[in-house]
């Protein structure tokens, strides 16, 4: 399988992809936690089927130290026991934004206030970053069918 577009050798896909990475960079220094912020990834990722971001997140999380059990229960997480209170809040948080298309009204004042109980605004605008900027990263890969399961860990460091 191979991708519709290589959009890390056009030259405007790959110009404004540069882009993207420096945001990711900047959200990756911020106060979130670094756990928190895979865990974001991975599941927005898992919800717009994108596979190259899940294959990549995954496995970054992975050489991280994050264990398997976790990982596995991402998809599951309201029924898993394994994750903090702030990362619950964080997976809901991400799930609303990510389906925003699917709640007239955007995301719930309840959902907002549950992710503002266990993060702080310079966190909460990293969170409100990183959901957008993993949306995006999904949608393009999502688009020219980028295909999975051959990203090693740090390959883009």
């Amino acid at each position: 399988m191979s991708a519709r577009l290589n959009i890390f050798g056009n030259a405007t896909a790959s110009a404004a992809l540069k882009h993207f990475v420096a945001a990711g960079q900047v959200i990756a220094k911020s106060p979130l936690p670094a756990a928190t912020q895979e865990l974001v990834k991975i599941r927005a990722s898992q919800i717009n089927g994108c596979g190259f971001c899940t294959d990549m997140h995954t496995k970054e999380a992975t050489a991280a130290g994050e264990s398997a059990v976790r990982l596995n229960l991402v998809a599951a997480w309201r029924e898993a026991t394994v994750f903090t209170d702030a990362e619950r809040a964080a997976l809901e948080l991400t799930e609303e934004a990510t389906r925003i298309a699917d709640a007239a009204g955007g995301v719930p004042d309840e959902v907002w206030a549950r992710a503002a109980k266990h993060y702080d605004e310079e966190q909460l605008g990293a969170l409100v970053s990183l959901i957008a900027l993993i949306n995006a990263f999904n949608r393009a890969n999502v688009i020219v069918q980028q295909p999975a399961g051959d990203y090693r860990p740090g390959q883009f460091a």
